[in-house]
């Protein structure tokens, strides 16, 4: 089996979209857009996997703590400890949160956090 790709609710689309381009190099396909105002893109990562982002009006935008149930961060594979660090300094640099790392944790893994677009933590790591 394979996950044919994950789905997340944003308030500003085209913002969204432009973080995952710039950041990680993303392909994305034209705007899907339905008679309910429904807007979706779908963003192509370099390996297959696919990331859709979603808006539509009245949407609810509740506090995104890190100690709650459900999906918690969207981890990202970029290749190397060098890419890892050079992206996570550049989204230091462009006023986004490090909230951990470059680092190598407990189990093994090279990472940063950063609390990315609209407040959703991504991982970067290897």
């Amino acid at each position: 089996m394979l996950i044919e790709h994950v789905a997340m609710y944003v308030n500003d689309l085209e913002k969204a979209r432009e973080f995952f381009i710039k950041y990680f190099g993303v392909k994305s396909n034209e705007l899907y857009r339905n008679k309910m105002n429904f807007c979706s893109y779908f963003l192509s990562f370099e390996d297959g996997a696919r990331l859709e982002i979603m808006t539509k009006p009245e949407m609810q935008d509740q506090e995104k703590t890190m100690a709650r149930t459900g999906f918690i961060h969207l981890a990202i594979s970029v290749g190397s400890k060098e890419k890892v660090d050079s992206i996570t300094a550049t989204l230091k640099k462009d006023g986004y949160e490090v909230a951990s790392g470059p680092r190598t944790t407990g189990d093994g893994y090279y990472e940063s956090c950063v609390i990315g677009i609209e407040g959703n933590q991504i991982e970067i790591t290897i």
